[in-house]
This record gives structure tokens, C-alpha cells and sequence, in this order.
């Protein structure tokens, strides 16, 4: 079936059709048609599988029908995201589909001032897309009333678990109608993302994609040993090898990603990182040139860049192994998107091999090893113009920036 065969709005189609998609992916297939009807849907899909499309699509139908009817204004949708980049970047596909309809859309989040969120809601707006944090702010002063309702999105729900966003969506059922739509979609599931789910739907339509790789296949994985201090020389070696690649790190701590930004600085690398203690106009900056292939390397920690799609990612590299295999699965997904090849480099360390046998169980098969010889391992080390081994200063110099930015944020907020 193809899109034009849809009984949507013929604006909704107009904008698909400039976005060049002719057909639903299996995510889309599945979840438009119930969504059309009013269902609630529970469903699981693995990242690029095109799931915002899958319930942005039929919710722009039903606002614009209700547009049409003459409904009473207020905020008719609400979509919940774990984090900015991710409220932003389903902004803007909200945004596009709907170019050519008369639905409105906002997105309001934590990091910048809140007036002019406020004069936006007063404006009137059908569908708002919120970070938690920001939205139970707005709705304390009384700035905005969730009573009008009638479609609630959870967008990567299981990342909201992880980051302890099950209170506030608990809080938030007791501002909502009781009859509403609610569309859950996580990438994984597990008992609570379960227990939580069957809490906030009725009688939901359930729809997993699950292939048997949880990756995409286009997406080449290789893994190499080495040690936790030799990390950054191979990383180096890594990017001057490709140096016109787009290259997205990930890291585990934000002190960490802001250690590996010096050190690549030290070689003569251009790098930036994005991570939660970062202003959020400098989040915005850095995501923008990433995309645009201004910036080639981006260090990020999983919480920053978790459900982003980022265009022309040539490599993700596992500069330290998630503590979850589930998290592996969701850092390669950045590369290998749609139709296009990807290629997913881990440095695994003798403390990591635990993790990196979790992922590998997870994965059903064997990571490919790169074999380094101890003559090609020392050359990787002697191929560095960074001859710094002071590792103790390095660590006080990525300290006294965590201080600066810290305070930085907490003037952001006065």
C-alpha cells in the first residue's frame, strides 16, 4: 500500500510526497491505520525504523479533521521526550509532515528561558512536544493546562525509565482526561517498560518490530583490544585515517567526553562534545553543525544523542562499551541509517571484556575482531603527535572546566 492510497489529509500527503516516500516502512504499515481509529498502541520498534513518522502522520490527520470540526483551541497533543535533542528533533518532523496543514506545533524545554514558551502557549497551540522538567514547570505557574487533551505520545520510553521519568509520568496521568488516546513506543522492552505501559493504555493495540539482528544490517561492527589509557592514540590514528568522515564518539561520563575533546585537540583534531552539562544553546549549535558536516567528530555521552537521527554518519566508535547491551544496540543505530552504509568500531579494554560478551550475547553473534600485533600496536602509540603523558594535570584541567560550566548553567537559570 502506498502512501497516496491513505485516507489522510491531502496537505499530509503533499509533504510526504516532497520528502520522497512512497511507502509505509513495517513500523508505519502497522501503527497508522489503528491510530486513525482512536486505538491505543503499545508498540516496539528498533531505532531508524521511521516510528515518529508512524504516529506523527495519523495524529496530523486527526488534529486537522478536528480543525475542520470547529473543536475548541487548547493543546490537543502532547508528546513526552527524555531529552532537548530529542523533543527538538520531533519538533521538526512534526513540522515538516504538517507544512501544509493547519495544525500548530511547539516544543518546549528546559536550558532556556521560559517567557517566551509562555507567549507561545498563550498564542495557542495544538501540539506540544515537551521535555518533562520544563512542562511540569509551565503547569505549576499555571502556564499550561493539560485538561484538553485528547492524544498522549511517549516517545522512547524506555530511555525515560533510565533516567527516572517514571515518577512524572505517574504525576502526569492526574492532569490528563482519562479519555485520551495514548501511543507508547519504545525501542526495547523489558518487565517495567511492560508494567508501565499496561498502566497507561486500554485495551492497546501491540506491535513489535523485531528482527532477528536487533541492528540494522548495513551496519559492519568490529571490535578492538585495546587498554584503557591507549584509548585516545588509537581513536587519533582512527579519525586522521578518515578525516573526512563524519565520526560520532560516545563516551561514558560527561568528564570523560570533555578529556577526549583535549586530547584530540592536543593532535590537531577539531572535535565537540554534547552532553547534559552543556548550555543548551550550545547543544543546539553543535548538533546543527554536526548535521550539516561542518563539524566531522561529536563525543557524546548515551543521554545526549539517544534517539537522535543525524544524516551521513560513517562511523560510531565505542570509545568506551555501554554498560548495556540494549545501549549498544541504540549508539550503532546512529550510522547505517535507511539504505546507507555504516561502520561501528568498539575499544574494548581487559576491564570491559564482561560487557563486551553481554552485547555479543545480545546480538546473537560474534563482533568481528580486529587483530592488532604487538608491533602494529606500539606503532599506533608512536603515531601520536601528542608526546603528553601527564595525566593528573589533564584530569585537574577537565575538572576546573566541569566547575566553570556548572556555574555557567546555574546563571543560564537565574
Amino acid at each position: 500500500m502506498k502512501f497516496e492510497e491513505y485516507r489522510i489529509a491531502e496537505g499530509i500527503k503533499t509533504s510526504i510526497s516532497k520528502l520522497g516516500f512512497k511507502k509505509p516502512t513495517d513500523i508505519q504499515y502497522k501503527a497508522i491505520p489503528p491510530i486513525l481509529k482512536g486505538e491505543d498502541v503499545l508498540a516496539i520498534a528498533q531505532t531508524g525504523t521511521g516510528k515518529t513518522a508512524a504516529f506523527a502522520i495519523p495524529i496530523l490527520h486527526i488534529l486537522q479533521e478536528h480543525k475542520i470540526k470547529g473543536r475548541p483551541d487548547g493543546v490537543k497533543c502532547l508528546v513526552m521526550a527524555p531529552t532537548h535533542e530529542l523533543a527538538l528533533q520531533l519538533d521538526s518532523v512534526f513540522k515538516t509532515l504538517g507544512k501544509h496543514t493547519r495544525i500548530t506545533t511547539f516544543c518546549i524545554h528546559g536550558g532556556v528561558d521560559q517567557e517566551p514558551q509562555i507567549e507561545q502557549l498563550n498564542k495557542g497551540v495544538d501540539i506540544l512536544i515537551a521535555t518533562p522538567g520544563r512542562m511540569f514547570d509551565l503547569v505549576s505557574q499555571g502556564a499550561l493546562n493539560l485538561k484538553r487533551i485528547e492524544i498522549l505520545v511517549l516517545d522512547e520510553a524506555d530511555h525515560m525509565l533510565d533516567l527516572g521519568f517514571i515518577k512524572d509520568i505517574n504525576d502526569l496521568m492526574r492532569h490528563l482526561s482519562k479519555k485520551r488516546q495514548t501511543l507508547f513506543f519504545s525501542a526495547t522492552i523489558n518487565d517495567k517498560i511492560k508494567n508501565l505501559a499496561y498502566s497507561l493504555v486500554t485495551n492497546a493495540i501491540r506491535i513489535q518490530i523485531s528482527p532477528e539482528d536487533p541492528v540494522a544490517k548495513n551496519i559492519e561492527h568490529a571490535v578492538a583490544f585495546v587498554e584503557m589509557d591507549d584509548k585516545r592514540f588509537f581513536l587519533e590514528y582512527l579519525i586522521k585515517d578518515n578525516h573526512e568522515k563524519k565520526i560520532l564518539v560516545f563516551v561514558r561520563t560527561k568528564i570523560r567526553a570533555e578529556r577526549v575533546k583535549k586530547a584530540m585537540e592536543r593532535v590537531d583534531i577539531v572535535a565537540d562534545t554534547i552532553h547534559s552539562d552543556k548550555l543548551q544553546e550550545e547543544r543546539e549549535r553543535t548538533m546543527r553543525s554536526f548535521r550539516k558536516g561542518e563539524l566531522k567528530v561529536l563525543i557524546a555521552t548515551d543521554v545526549s544523542a539517544r534517539g537522535i537521527d543525524i544524516p551521513n554518519v560513517e562511523y560510531v566508535v565505542n570509545y568506551d562499551l555501554p554498560e548495556s547491551s540494549e545501549q549498544y544496540v541504540h549508539r550503532v543505530g546512529r550510522t547505517g541509517r535507511a539504505s546507507q552504509k555504516g561502520q561501528a568500531v568498539s575499544f574494548c579494554s581487559s576491564e570491559e571484556k564482561e560487557l563486551l560478551e553481554d552485547i555479543e550475547n545480545n546480538l546473537g553473534k560474534a563482533i568481528q575482531r580486529i587483530t592488532i600485533s604487538k608491533t602494529d600496536y606500539q606503532n599506533t602509540l608512536d603515531f601520536t603527535v601528542d608526546k603528553s603523558q601527564d595525566w593528573k594535570s589533564l584530569m585537574e584541567e577537565a575538572e576546573l572546566e566541569e566547575k566553570n560550566r556548572k556555574k555557567k548553567k546555574r546563571k543560564s537559570k537565574r
